[in-house]
């Protein structure tokens, strides 16, 4: 009897362990499949990061002459509003 209640146990431990890892098995491709697409990503936010790089300065360009006209606009207005 006690025999039957140790390979059972045993039994149970083996299928407990097999179940386990299944489930680590399941998880580890699933990760994997996380890492791909991240690493996909990655490459993509540095493809974009690398294209626009040259935007900056031309967009520093450009805030400098919408400042200028602005300037000149308010300058109309206050003229034109004490005529």
């Amino acid at each position: 009897m006690k025999n039957k209640l140790v390979a059972a146990t045993i039994g149970e431990v083996l299928a407990l362990v097999a179940v386990l890892a299944g489930y680590l098995i399941v998880i580890a491709k699933s990760l994997a499949h996380v890492s791909a697409t991240l690493g996909k990503v990655t490459f993509g936010v540095r493809a974009i990061e690398t294209q626009t790089a040259p935007i900056g300065p031309a967009l520093t360009a450009t805030n400098e002459s919408l400042e200028q006209v602005a300037q000149r606009l308010e300058t109309a207005a206050s003229q034109n509003g004490s005529s």
